[in-house]
């Protein structure tokens, strides 16, 4: 008999796991999956690691969320800097005076501040829908070429379709940096993600290529409690109905004879018309194209956002007010279990960064360890 079965060898059920066996716990953790790791899988391929999910950047300002992290792992010195792409036009993210000079010419943050300040002014009143917040932030010739197609091809709507909550906030930076993170700590883990989840898991019992639905009960029956990372309308069955979510796909490509491809790690692509939303490769996170990590060869992946359908892969919440006031139906059920805990991006129904599921995961473990 198991302490408890984590359904799910993703970040949260891995850091789970670890704060579990060092109380003694005896722990079962489940992956339907043909690897650990979940999202931040990372893969070698001819000594580049590729981010089999989307890139993976680690951040935050969290001192023991860093701190924790480091224990698995040596972290290099990554700073996110993408660049996207306006119909041929090249701009630096986030935007910054690098941006406007590129869009407008000027030179000076007050000569900036004036030309987003005039465009702003269109918008009058509280903002109804994302267009509107996002011009009321930024101006429409940002917002046109650089939020606008990006934002409609992640969502699968028209920005005036979507609601405004969505870009509460867009970083406005009157600075020549392209540093996209405001935060302390920032980086990639030399040698992958996946071994740190394979530390996390060290002499703890792992079977892949398990879905927990294919038996539920039997593989329910084996611990005294359960945790579960997967989505939670699925678990419950749908009962009322299914949680909307947004899904990806991934297009990888190993050129043979590029060494480097296109001198950044991710390049986002804006314009509507252009079907896949950013280019990762992979080489650049760990500085392959410097030094003594050259390679003669590249890997890069298209990212393309696609509608959800039950039996896809679930990557974003939809948190709009629909899919809230649903999901607190299943939380309603969910609180009333008394040996299942819900954790992670799809448990809890909330978007998180790595160093959210990282805080959410120790949270978890103080209070059910």
């Amino acid at each position: 008999m198991y302490d408890y079965l984590i359904v799910g060898a993703g970040l949260f059920g891995a850091v789970f796991a670890h704060e579990a066996k060092k109380k003694g716990r005896k722990v079962l953790v489940i992956d339907k999956r043909s690897h650990i790791g979940g999202n931040i899988y990372t893969e070698d391929v001819n000594g580049i690691q590729v981010h089999k999910y989307g890139a993976h950047i680690f951040h935050t300002s969290n001192k023991e969320v860093w701190d924790y992290i480091q224990q698995f792992a040596e972290f290099n010195r990554y700073t996110n800097s993408p660049v996207a792409v306006y119909k041929g036009e090249l701009y630096n993210m986030p935007f910054n005076m690098n941006t406007f000079n590129k869009m407008w010419g000027v030179t000076t943050p007050q000569q900036a501040q004036a030309e987003i300040d005039r465009q702003k002014a269109e918008i009058k009143g509280e903002p109804k829908n994302l267009e509107e917040q996002a011009i009321s932030l930024v101006g429409r010739d940002i917002y046109e070429k650089l939020v606008k197609g990006y934002t409609e091809k992640q969502w699968g709507r028209k920005a005036t379709e979507l609601p405004a909550f969505i870009i509460k906030r867009l970083p406005v930076r009157l600075v020549y940096d392209n540093n996209y993170f405001n935060d302390k700590y920032q980086g990639i883990p030399i040698g992958g993600y996946t071994k740190i989840i394979e530390k996390m898991l060290d002499s703890i019992e792992v079977r892949l290529n398990t879905d927990y639905f294919e038996n539920k009960a039997e593989l329910t029956a084996m611990a005294n409690k359960v945790l579960f990372t997967g989505m939670i309308d699925q678990y419950y069955n749908y009962t009322y109905g299914e949680l909307e979510y947004r899904s990806l796909r991934f297009e990888t490509e190993d050129l043979p004879d590029v060494s480097n491809y296109q001198g950044n790690a991710v390049v986002n692509y804006t314009e509507y018309e252009v079907p896949y939303t950013r280019i990762i490769e992979h080489k650049h996170f760990e500085f392959g194209c410097q030094g003594g990590n050259e390679t003669n060869h590249t890997v890069i992946t298209r990212e393309y956002p696609a509608k959800w359908q039950k039996g896809d892969e679930p990557y974003y919440p939809m948190n709009d007010s629909k899919n809230n006031e649903l999901f607190a139906k299943y939380k309603a059920l969910a609180d009333k279990e008394e040996n299942v805990i819900f954790g992670g991006r799809l448990g809890m129904y909330k978007y998180f960064d790595m160093h959210n599921v990282i805080a959410e995961a120790l949270s978890c473990a103080k209070e059910n360890l």
